[in-house]
């Protein structure tokens, strides 16, 4: 149990139910729920759209007013005792990889709903209102790039651009949208908030090798996403000679050796990943004339971030150049380095000072919504650790111990921005 706060609130005699939300978790796992007991559910799929459902049945439950502005990003706001103050905000997303897993996203969520349930049933009313948010389709699987939803809400993509962003299956954004039936009335954007705290698994080794509880994000690092088509020339695979092939996929073999090799001249923190490859025409005997595939690097530093780019355009030319292929090769997403909010971070550092926890600061090697939204709003993040380190994976786990410490510290973080709200009037 956390400590008695040294406020007029006596905010240490708040606690979540822990068991509860892990009821939640494991309840909400059932929409998109795979054999190998992870989560496929897309954003905007019918999955998705039956997570939404509930997530707005069970704030509505509370007596919270639901809204959804066009983008389909979902607001739950229980009102304080100001209503003409900007909200104090939580939240995350319930969309998933396609082979994910029940914690990614939905932990914050629900954690941001657990938080409302136990100030309604301790009937505590806050100075500021308190809203959960659950932004569209922060992962990206579906329709690129990533966190378009809070980066229409942050300002970084125009929504024009954003709803008409295709899947591999040429389904538009906007469609999938329309089709579930989640495009709101509001206009992305026009939702301003007293701040955003955003509970997130680390989806890293650290917190578990270091037997950490809590981890206090200061930042995350930058990110570029790439899309790189590679043309050759199809090929009778038995009459055409090795000297005279032009093959697509060896060039992707090579780069996605050289992708790797580069991010490993940048320790400690680098990283580079091919992810998804499409090979044409995908015959057994025929050598490949056509190849997609993805790219995505991390660095926390600017610099080293376009160091990296600049040495695989030029692995790109050379690779191109050897083996008489042309190709494209399209930055499509960048997410520069981001540092958190110091009000936001004092707020977690206050709340996490009154529980026995153990906490250390971190630095996000992942995207999150709240990097978006800290453009608007003052932002920060807790990190709950995972098992092993292991993420966008089915096997993706934190136990319901990890899960309660975490979303304990943000009850008690939210309430103390919102101490120190009223502090300021």
């Amino acid at each position: 149990m956390t400590e008695q706060a040294p406020t007029q609130h006596n905010l240490g005699n708040l606690a979540i139910n822990p068991g509860r939300l892990w009821d939640d978790i494991m309840e909400t796992a059932a929409f998109g729920a795979t054999a190998k007991g992870g989560i496929c559910r897309l954003t905007l799929s019918e999955e998705d759209r039956e997570v939404r459902d509930w997530f707005k049945a069970r704030a509505e439950s509370l007596g919270c007013r639901v809204t959804v502005d066009n983008m389909g990003n979902m607001f739950a706001r229980m009102e304080g005792s100001r209503t003409d103050i900007p909200p104090i905000a939580m939240g995350s997303h319930l969309d998933t990889q396609p082979t994910g897993g029940k914690f990614d996203g939905v932990l914050g969520v629900l954690s941001a709903l657990e938080v409302l349930r136990t100030l309604r049933e301790a009937g505590y009313e806050t100075y500021a209102p308190i809203e959960a948010i659950n932004f569209t389709n922060e992962e990206g699987s579906r329709f690129a790039p990533a966190l378009i939803a809070s980066g229409v809400f942050g300002g970084v993509f125009d929504r024009a651009y954003a709803v008409a962003q295709k899947d591999r299956s040429g389904v538009t954004f906007g469609d999938a949208l329309d089709t579930i039936g989640y495009r709101g009335p509001e206009r992305c954007g026009d939702h301003p908030l007293s701040a955003y705290f955003e509970l997130h698994i680390e989806q890293g080794p650290i917190l578990e090798r270091e037997n950490c509880d809590i981890g206090i994000v200061t930042g995350a690092q930058g990110v570029r996403w790439f899309d790189a088509t590679i043309i050759g020339q199809d090929a009778h695979t038995g009459a055409t000679p090795m000297t005279m092939r032009k093959n697509a996929l060896v060039g992707t073999a090579r780069m996605i050796d050289a992708i790797d090799q580069i991010a490993k001249r940048h320790p400690p923190h680098a990283v580079g990943t091919v992810g998804s490859i499409e090979s044409k025409p995908n015959s057994r005997n025929v050598v490949p004339g056509e190849t997609f595939f993805t790219i995505d690097l991390r660095h926390p530093d600017h610099a080293t971030l376009e160091t990296m780019e600049v040495e695989i355009r030029t692995a790109w030319d050379a690779t191109l150049r050897d083996l008489d292929l042309s190709g494209t090769l399209t930055r499509i997403w960048e997410q520069p380095p981001v540092a958190f909010d110091k009000g936001c971070l004092d707020a977690i550092r206050r709340a996490t000072a009154r529980t026995p926890f153990t906490r250390r600061d971190i630095v996000s090697g992942a995207g999150h919504d709240a990097v978006y939204v800290s453009r608007v709003a003052p932002s920060a993040m807790i990190f709950a650790p995972c098992k092993d380190g292991i993420s966008h994976n089915e096997a993706e786990f934190s136990s319901l111990d990890q899960c309660g410490k975490a979303a304990q510290v943000l009850l008690l973080s939210v309430l103390e921005y919102d101490r120190q709200l009223a502090a300021a009037e």
